[in-house]
């Protein structure tokens, strides 16, 4: 089981110091630490499309672009590319480029995304939510695996005999699916043979594990290799070298995304005793020491039959500097302990 991060370049104000920073900074931050992984042999970095002030990563393909110059083996993923409100053409042509960039690295997770802003922003109705979806993503495929490629819809204008340029560095770019659990997407994900990815952003991760089994099951009925339904499991969690220092230092920015989640969602702020809970031996968020979250990695990672493992660690914009021990962390006790489980 390979082990990585993904991120939206979070830049909220520090809930400590009340400090903001630049786009710049965090953008620069991110490809430190994206260096970082690839150095310590972490397999993947995903960075996620959002266009809020308080992240800093809008266009994905264009810091993992960046990223490609300073790293060697890691694979560099959108997390997710929100497909819904995305030309299909133009978003494959960014990750072929990326793909040939980096020898074959790239990898184009296509999601609906968790927030609503881009359909405004690029002009789609957000009552086609799910047709826009669906559209595109059949389109996005044809595209991969037809060339020329003759094609009509609702959403876009009709491409006659057209190329769509560059190809990608190998036969074929890595498409996989993003979903927060909706059952529909994993058998939409099995049926068509896609990589899917799971963002587990509250509860226990086991509850998961039905999913992929219907992942694996539409795989199966639809007649695909096994060795394509590749699963990868999200984990939103930090480490530290002690694991009382790990919950402290994540808390706060834990809470301040909570605090932001019920003003734009009505969820309730959760208080300290249920956060406590949630860590308790990584239970829902994987906070904790190298030998705990490793320990809590490979019985999830067992349970599920995940092939790929991906934390987020810098909600809210904890600081830089407990990122990048967090990430070095990660690299040279859990990973060591997850490749001799697995």
């Amino acid at each position: 089981m390979k082990l990585g991060i993904y991120s939206f370049g979070d830049r909220s104000p520090d809930p400590r110091t009340g400090e903001q920073l630049t786009v710049a900074r965090t953008l620069a931050n991110t490809l430190e630490r994206i260096k970082l992984a690839d150095e310590l042999g972490l397999g993947f970095y995903g960075l996620g499309e959002h266009h809020l002030d308080q992240y800093a990563i809008s266009n994905p393909g264009t810091v993992l672009a960046a990223a490609a110059s300073i790293t060697n083996q890691i694979t560099l993923s959108s997390a997710v590319t929100v497909l819904s409100t995305e030309d299909p053409v133009r978003v494959y042509q960014q990750f072929t480029t990326l793909d040939q960039l980096s020898h074959g690295r790239a990898e184009l997770l296509a999601g609906r995304g968790s927030f609503t802003e881009s359909f405004p922003l690029f002009g789609n109705d957000l009552g086609d939510y799910d047709e826009l979806f669906e559209e595109k993503l059949a389109l996005l495929l044809r595209i991969d695996r037809e060339d020329p490629l003759t094609w009509s819809g609702k959403f876009r204008p009709p491409l006659e005999n057209a190329r769509i340029l560059p190809r990608p560095y190998g036969k074929r770019l890595r498409i996989s699916v993003g979903t927060g659990g909706n059952p529909e997407s994993s058998i939409r994900a099995g049926l068509l043979g896609l990589p899917v990815v799971y963002a587990v952003i509250g509860g226990e991760p086991e509850r998961f594990a039905p999913l992929v089994d219907l992942y694996r099951h539409a795989g199966e009925a639809g007649e695909q290799d096994p060795a394509d339904l590749h699963v990868t499991m999200g984990a939103i969690g930090f480490i530290a070298e002690k694991s009382q220092d790990a919950k402290e230092t994540f808390y706060p920015y834990w809470l301040e995304t909570m605090k932001y989640g019920a003003r734009a969602r009505g969820w309730a702020v959760p208080t300290r005793a249920e956060y406590d809970s949630y860590t308790h031996g990584a239970q829902a968020l994987f906070v904790g020491s190298p030998q705990e979250i490793a320990e809590r990695l490979i019985e999830v990672g067992k349970l599920t039959g995940a092939d790929r493992y991906a934390m987020q660690m810098d909600w809210s914009g904890v600081p830089h500097a407990d990122v990048m021990r967090a990430i070095e962390l990660m690299g040279t006790e859990v990973l060591p302990l997850v490749e001799k489980e697995f």
